[in-house]
């Protein structure tokens, strides 16, 4: 594996325990590289066919590696590759609707459920909109 800080004396306390923790346990950096390359993808403004070709190369990682978390992972991202690839068409999420439809299940919720559904939709619109 590569180094990660170049010099010892011009490295920081938190990458000196990360050198420690990565000569005793090299298991826990291989670990790192993978989820911060991953993190890399994500965190840059690429288009949809550079993260293609970035997330092809990350699975060539994955699957040199006996890393059970990682493999499952990767299934993942392989049954969901079109919902997953489409956050780098305008880097966008469904953490909205995601938060929108958790608001209205704790609304429902409040109230043991809903008798009256025109009600309800009132209500809602009301606290929500």
């Amino acid at each position: 594996m590569k180094p990660h800080a170049t010099s010892e004396n011009k490295a920081s306390p938190s990458k000196k325990r990360a050198n420690i923790l990565f000569n005793v346990y090299p298991d826990i950096e291989q670990t790192y590289d993978l989820s911060h390359h991953l993190y890399l993808i994500y965190s840059r403004n690429i288009t949809k066919p550079v993260a293609m070709t970035h997330l092809a190369q990350w699975f060539n990682q994955i699957e040199l590696t006996d890393i059970d978390s990682f493999q499952i992972l990767r299934r993942t991202f392989e049954n969901n590759y079109q919902n997953i690839i489409n956050f780098f068409d305008n880097r966008s999420t469904n953490a909205a609707a995601e938060s929108f439809n958790t608001k209205v299940k704790d609304f429902r919720r409040q109230f043991r459920g809903v008798v009256d559904v025109k009600f309800f939709l009132f209500k809602s619109t009301k606290i929500f909109a």
